[in-house]
């Protein structure tokens, strides 16, 4: 159980590493808005108060640290989403992982996106109170897809 776990760890920061070079490619070459974490971080420090939905987390009390914070939560929910995989899975598909079942989980954990962090940021469920929804909701299904991808590859690559 150990060595899966560790495996989890691994393929959970690569997926999460990848995800995040394609934020920056989306930015760089298409003119995305950069990737911010800080309101993800203002979001994890109102938690510890039982505040999970807000009307517009800009108006929540900031926290000095919380851009730090938003990158930490970022990798670690990867992580955890990586080691959800690998227990699911098991140990034989480390030895010849395939791409189906990191991608279900990949869409799968759209759905945290959707249903827990937007509305708890204050944007609605599924991005519903952005300028542009149907956007949004493709861009989440395509970097949770570019995730699928990264904790199958890494995979491939701890072999």
């Amino acid at each position: 159980m150990f060595e899966l776990i560790w495996r989890g760890v691994i393929i959970g920061a690569g997926a999460t590493a990848l995800m995040d070079i394609w934020a920056i490619v989306l930015w760089r070459v298409f003119g995305q808005s950069k990737a911010n974490w800080a309101p993800v971080g203002r979001w994890f420090w109102h938690l510890k108060n039982g505040k999970v939905f807000h009307d517009n987390i800009a108006n929540a009390e900031p926290y000095a640290h919380e851009l730090t914070l938003g990158w930490i939560s970022h990798y670690a929910v990867g992580i955890l989403y990586g080691i959800l995989l690998a227990v699911l899975v098991g140990p034989v598909w480390f030895a010849n992982p395939t791409f189906l079942p990191a991608w279900i989980l990949g869409i799968l954990t759209v759905g945290a996106g959707w249903f827990l962090l937007q509305p708890g940021l204050g944007i609605g469920w599924a991005a519903s109170k952005t300028p542009n929804p149907t956007k949004v909701r493709a861009l989440n299904l395509v970097a949770h897809t570019v995730f699928a991808i990264g904790l199958w590859g890494t995979a491939q690559l701890i072999g």
